[in-house]
């Protein structure tokens, strides 16, 4: 059922030869083990080798590091399997998810931001050259969900836009960018996110478009993809209730609401039958609740593989998931038929990278040639580029720009939060925040900058008895406008906000503060984000909004050179910025 001389493996029957002749040699061990996609917890080279000579693995997904330590991890594995495996990287914003020290390019909202396709292609080559250059040959990216529902804190900057047509548009030019060094790309979360607000790391997450709905939007994007040759999918925790029940009109509750990692309906009847698509498919992680959440993990792990999907992400103990995948194989779960496919799209698609025809210690560049690749200073500009032409003016209802430290001298800088902790905290970017790098660029342009520090913020530092008489007071905060009108000519807002079950604005016990934007018919107000471009929903009052996407030291110079009137507003919003509301707008 897999045709190799066929898109997306395009092979020859020599590489054809060799991936049948591979499968006939494979111990039972050996087969179970190529299904798995091991989350890399250790560069130690023990555990490396143990887990390509014990478990057999197919493919790896690691945790980034500096580009000398995931090569050498990379140099390990390959020259001690048997098999050449598949070495992913999330490279959704560029190099960086490659290493370290690779190079950001950007979010995919700000790449779609600069409504300016080659950049696209930019962050796919960027990504490529480093990933490569480090041994990985396959990328769990481009993101091609839709963006249409601003509460889903999952995709919010890390989709290009809610329009199927320029996804498809961007996505391709990712895809030839990043092909150019011979990374296998795979689109994800197929059948798509972005319609549910809900996180699948956490809860389940539900596609609710009817089918006609779906063909128009995300069936569009992903049979574009298909047609262009793209390899291999990845298959997220989210079930498509419509098309189940286009397959079976009985499906019970549950079964249309299986997730379509586990549901053949979507992975076989949809994906394969109706769609055609010949390549590979990984599931999204393992540990994820809209997954666990399903059904028994020892019931889970095969069922995932019987569903359609080739490859397995993650181990969560490797002992107990082999085992349990070896018993769903002895008892029938997986069939004969069903493990030989996704060992043939596997194969396939390691040959079609050509790792079968080179030598253990030659499948990575030479070392010196690899570490030369990364960060190039040739590489940094489209990121500079970028900034400059995605940095998004969403509102501005007053005459505020530009401004200057003659008209606007003493400036008020607040930092608006969002809920601490959660997996955004987790992969937040380190380094200097967008308010810091601000205050010294605005001091350097000769503005006198004040931080507000929230009584929340001063109360938590005191000791425990003084902070509990101090919670009591909390509210009695409120004072004379002129506190501010005599001692800000303008207020800057910047909200950095983390996902977390939400990406939205928390507002402090406190009232009267500025804090809270209250104040816009009082001074003039910017309200910046530098990470979720749907915050206008939080603060429709703000009279002036921007987005800028993420808080680069580049990006935040760029923006203060076109608040002061130094170069344009360019920016064009991939997605609706003003939520659906009409209060937003005015």
């Amino acid at each position: 059922m897999v045709d190799l001389k066929a898109k997306p493996y395009n092979l020859k029957d020599e590489d054809i030869k060799w991936v049948n002749e591979t499968i006939a040699s494979m111990t039972d061990e050996e087969k179970i083990g190529q299904l798995f996609v091991n989350m890399g917890s250790s560069r130690d080279e023990d555990y490396l080798k143990e887990m390509v000579t014990k478990y057999h693995i197919g493919a790896v997904r690691y945790n980034p590091g500096k580009a000398e330590e995931v090569y050498e991890q990379n140099r390990v594995l390959q020259e001690n399997s048997k098999i050449p495996l598949l070495i992913a990287a999330n490279t959704e914003s560029g190099g960086n998810g490659a290493c370290t020290d690779g190079t950001y390019v950007g979010v995919e909202v700000k790449i779609a931001a600069t409504n300016d396709s080659k950049y696209a292609y930019e962050l796919g080559r960027v990504s490529g050259v480093e990933a490569a250059a480090i041994g990985c040959n396959w990328s769990f990216a481009p993101i091609v969900d839709i963006n249409r529902n601003w509460r889903n804190p999952i995709i919010s900057s890390r989709t290009f836009c809610d329009d199927p047509d320029k996804t498809l548009e961007l996505a391709l030019e990712y895809m030839k960018g990043i092909r150019e060094s011979g990374i296998a790309p795979a689109a994800k979360h197929f059948p798509g996110d972005g319609i549910d607000e809900r996180d699948q790391h956490l809860s389940f997450s539900v596609n609710s478009l009817s089918t006609e709905e779906w063909d128009e939007t995300f069936g569009k994007v992903y049979s574009g993809l298909f047609e262009a040759g793209i390899p291999s999918i990845m298959a997220g925790h989210i079930s498509l209730p419509s098309y189940v029940r286009h397959f079976n009109p009985d499906a019970t509750l549950q079964e249309a609401m299986m997730p379509a990692t586990l549901s053949k309906y979507i992975l076989i009847d949809l994906l394969r039958g109706k769609m055609g698509f010949n390549g590979l498919v990984v599931t999204d992680a393992s540990h994820m609740v809209a997954l666990t959440g399903s059904m028994r993990r020892k019931d889970m792990v095969p069922a995932a593989i019987a569903a359609g999907n080739d490859l397995f992400l993650f181990f969560n103990d490797p002992d107990e998931d082999f085992r349990w995948m070896m018993e769903g194989y002895k008892n029938g779960v997986i069939t004969e038929e069903r493990l030989n496919e996704a060992l043939t799209r596997i194969l396939g698609t390691k040959a079609t990278l050509g790792l079968h025809k080179k030598d253990k210690k030659e499948i990575l560049p030479p070392k010196e040639q690899a570490m030369a690749r990364i960060g190039l200073e040739e590489n940094k500009k489209p990121a500079i580029e970028v900034a400059d032409k995605a940095i998004t003016l969403v509102k501005n209802n007053q005459e505020i720009f530009p401004i200057s430290a003659e008209n606007h001298k003493r400036v008020l800088l607040v930092d608006v939060k969002g809920t601490e902790g959660g997996f955004g905290k987790l992969i937040g970017s380190s380094g200097p925040s967008a308010l810091e790098i601000m205050k010294g660029i605005l001091e350097e342009e000769g503005f006198e900058v004040t931080v507000w520090e929230s009584p929340t913020e001063k109360i938590m530092k005191l000791p425990e008895e003084e902070m509990k008489k101090a919670i009591g007071k909390v509210y009695a905060q409120k004072r004379p406008i002129s506190d501010l009108t005599d001692n800000y000519d303008l207020v800057i807002n910047i909200a950095s906000v983390n996902p977390n079950t939400d990406q939205r604005i928390q507002w402090p016990a406190s009232k009267g503060t500025p804090d809270i934007p209250f104040y816009v018919n009082e001074l003039p107000t910017i309200f910046i984000s530098v990470q979720c471009p749907f915050h206008l929903a939080d603060v429709p009052q703000v009279k002036t909004y921007i987005n800028a996407y993420d808080n680069k030291d580049y990006t935040i110079k760029a923006l203060v050179d076109k608040m002061m009137g130094r170069s344009e507003f360019m920016g064009v919003s991939p997605v609706d910025a003003f939520c659906g509301f009409e209060d937003t707008r005015f």
